[in-house]
């Protein structure tokens, strides 16, 4: 008999599996993996109807109806990643605007209100906060979704959101160990390296899962990254990393980074990865949901997603790379993980009650943003001039809420021109002199492309306005700047209201 024929090690395999899926309803092949003891499924954008409030839950009561402990995990971080708002943007603060507020009573309560709507989805866990210290300014995938570049102010706002969120109901995984802030590569693009020595990340970049650690954080999610120091394996699949992890003092559930990220499944394959990643230490396998990055980009499905990784776990059982022991730890730590949480709540620091206001986003979001020079905008016609790089939809809602928000206090034209020289300056040129400019950037933090276009567009447009939803600038620049530090809905209309000439 085969592991693949043996039903013990058919649930044991299936136990350590967090695959997404496509569609608002439990695909079959979905219901049937529960019923053979999948762990759970993590919730994608696609997953939610934006029209529909009820929607989640009512898809989390459809699996629990198959397996009542299955883990529902969503990627819910505020600001500008959200699968519950995907379709619209966020309406609660992002990570760098609860850094630059740096008030970490408003972080505990964004915890928990992040942690109440996942609850009221039906989901248990929550994948956040995200506790990489952004010391890379170039850095293309964690940016504004970090507290800041201070480890200390880091590991503070990730204690303080974890409490939030726990005291919510729902478990809180921190991500991404040991650090993803000073990489310049994306991760669900190619695989990053980390070139600094560990003595340097233990300095800077672990603080904050220390912190996390004690703030009694459930679970823990690695990094696709490789740090020489330590091998050439990434994190994710690292022995010596997922040691370090545990000498923390850290006793919950190893989660990976997603397997069809093509950091992991360009370099090693999604199903070879999977094991490595148990061989050395990681316990709960987030699958993705389908596979659009990596060599198999936009072939997949999330059915063969889950075949392949499952199908991977089955041949190093039967060729003894892996074991049944193995597994059974793993699946244990699973099966805890799923249960409720029992918050914390310290004598001190009660949780609010249903009589106490709810966060107020907008004001948090307005004391965050910064204005650099004259902001001044009379026009009510308007051109955006949107110059911002494409990020992945990992770490971007698909909304424009810029477009949106502006959309309904002026009559706005959208453009978006790139940053090629020529190209710029004729599209700069084309706009009629009647029309106010607005420049939508995200990069300007470090030298580059953006940054060079400001400046053209400082020579022909001089009172056009930057909107930055990136990374503020340290140097100073040649147009008047509004860092809002994120592109979320809530962000977008502080901005609009701020460039409609609101005060507060």
């Amino acid at each position: 008999m085969t592991s693949a024929t043996d039903p013990a090690l058919h649930r044991l395999v299936n136990g350590v599996l967090w695959p997404g899926f496509t569609g608002l309803r439990a695909p079959d092949w979905l219901a049937r993996a529960l019923d053979d003891g999948l762990a759970g499924v993590v919730y994608f954008g696609h997953n939610i109807d934006g029209s529909d409030s009820g929607q989640p839950a009512r898809l989390s009561a459809e699996l629990r109806n198959t397996r009542p402990d299955v883990l529902i995990g969503v990627d819910e971080e505020g600001g500008n990643v959200s699968r519950l708002d995907a379709e619209r943007g966020s309406l609660l603060p992002g990570h760098a605007q609860l850094g630059c507020l740096n008030n970490l009573g408003s972080t505990r309560e964004v915890g928990r209100m992040i942690g109440r709507r996942a609850s009221s989805a039906g989901a248990n866990i929550v994948l956040a906060p995200v506790a990489d210290v952004n010391t890379n300014p170039a850095n293309p995938v964690i940016g504004v979704r970090a507290f800041g570049r201070d480890t200390g102010l880091v590991a503070r706002h990730v204690a303080a959101m974890i409490s939030g969120l726990q005291e919510s109901g729902v478990a809180a995984c921190v991500k991404h160990f040991p650090g993803h802030g000073d990489t310049r590569t994306d991760s669900h693009l190619a695989l990053p390296r980390l070139d600094l020595t560990w003595t340097e990340i233990e300095r800077d970049h672990l603080p904050p899962f220390r912190a996390a650690v004690a703030a009694g954080v459930r679970a823990v999610m690695t990094a696709h990254i490789v740090v020489p120091d330590q091998g050439e394996l990434p994190a994710t699949l690292n022995p010596r990393i997922l040691a370090a992890l545990r000498e923390t003092g850290f006793v919950g559930t190893i989660v990976t980074d997603a397997l069809d990220m093509a950091a992991i499944r360009s370099s090693f394959g999604a199903g070879r990865g999977a094991v490595l990643a148990l061989v050395a230490g990681a316990e709960l396998l987030c699958i993705g949901n389908p596979s659009n990055l990596g060599p198999n980009g936009g072939r997949s499905t999330d059915h063969r997603d889950y075949r392949e990784v499952r199908d991977a776990l089955f041949e190093a059982l039967d060729e003894g790379v892996l074991t049944a022991e193995t597994l059974e730890r793993a699946g244990e730590s699973v099966a805890r993980l799923a249960l409720p949480v029992d918050p914390p709540i310290p004598a001190n620091n009660p949780a609010p009650t249903a009589q106490q206001d709810p966060v107020d986003a907008g004001r948090m979001v307005r004391a965050a943003i910064r204005m650099r020079g004259g902001v001044t905008l009379d026009q009510h016609r308007l051109t955006l001039l949107d110059l911002r790089g494409r990020a992945t939809p990992a770490v971007a809602s698909t909304a424009d809420a810029f477009s949106a928000s502006l959309s309904r206090t002026h009559e706005l034209d959208r453009l978006a021109p790139g940053t090629d020289a020529t190209a710029l300056v004729e599209t700069v040129l084309s706009i009629p002199s009647d029309r106010g400019v607005v420049v939508l950037v995200d990069g300007i933090a470090s030298t580059g492309a953006q940054r060079d276009a400001l400046t053209r567009i400082a020579d022909l447009r001089p009172c056009a306005v930057v909107i930055n939803a990136g990374v503020p600038s340290s140097d100073t620049l040649p147009l008047a700047v509004i860092d809002a530090l994120g592109s979320s809905k809530i962000t977008a209309e502080t901005v609009t209201g701020i460039l409609h000439g609101e005060t507060s």
